[in-house]
């Protein structure tokens, strides 16, 4: 019995094994017909490209840049990013890969397939690189880390190389697919509106802001050299008053009467 299960499973592997596969894990993600090339990066979280699913990207960076991007995900979908860095020129020595994928409050999220962190020798001209994401879910308890809908961002990184390939010229193109779209799922709850980082967080005063003359004028004062009532310099001259008048007394009980 345990022969021809054997012999079965061979038989599969022979074939491919796409039998033992789901369809989603065996279906790549392809640019959607029309859509139009992206040729840049943001440099950090607030300066994040905006990409949909299906929209190619590449472009020109050096090795250490990080190159950020962002794309919107709604509840159902599992999606799959693929990144591929070309070394035009040769390199000194290894350097390792990544690919971080966060969700709209920065929570890194756990990739369940894919070539996340690849280390290439100096030799190989190219490095794949990929992620595939868990489902996205449309509630989730604040504890539990889930992805839930919103803006999603993607940093390309370099974590270890020699120090002499800085600066290198590479070529990265990048591809986000969703690979399964189940839609909303049976989950008891919903999420009231998607996550999207803020990017407006304030403004940026360019001069300093100048003060009237004449209210400061105004508000000036005989007084305004004396020092405030709670100021500790009143209370060093209290308490050195007390401690002469204290002084005196006690010389005064302490010294011996004189004879005449």
């Amino acid at each position: 019995m345990r022969t021809a299960l054997f012999r079965s499973l061979a038989a599969l592997l022979a074939a491919g094994g796409s039998a033992l596969l789901p369809a989603a894990a065996l279906a790549a993600p392809t640019p959607s017909p029309g859509a139009t090339p992206v040729n840049r990066a943001g440099t950090s979280f607030l300066s994040a490209t905006p990409i949909t699913a299906g929209q190619p990207v590449r472009v020109d960076a050096s090795i250490g840049d990080h190159l950020y991007w962002s794309f919107p995900a709604t509840a159902g979908q599992v999606h799959e990013i693929n990144a591929t860095v070309t070394f035009p020129k040769a390199r000194s020595g290894a350097s390792t890969w990544t690919v971080d994928v966060f969700d709209g409050l920065r929570r890194r999220q756990a990739c369940t397939a894919g070539a996340q962190t690849p280390t290439v020798d100096a030799q190989t001209s190219t490095v794949a690189l990929g992620c595939t994401l868990r489902e996205v879910r449309p509630w989730a308890e604040p504890w539990s880390g889930d992805p839930l809908p919103g803006t999603y961002t993607i940093r390309l990184s370099v974590v270890d190389l020699p120090e002499p390939d800085l600066g290198a010229p590479i070529d990265v193109d990048l591809l986000v697919g969703t690979v399964s779209d189940r839609g909303a799922s049976a989950d008891d709850g919903e999420l009231a509106a998607p996550l999207v980082p803020n990017t407006k967080a304030g403004t940026v005063l360019n001069a300093v802001p100048t003060v009237d003359p004449e209210a400061d004028d105004e508000g000036d004062s005989p007084t305004d050299w004396l020092p405030d009532l709670g100021s500790r310099w009143i209370w060093t001259g209290v308490g050195g008053v007390l401690a002469a008048v204290a002084g005196v007394f006690g010389f005064a009980l302490t010294r011996r009467p004189r004879r005449p």
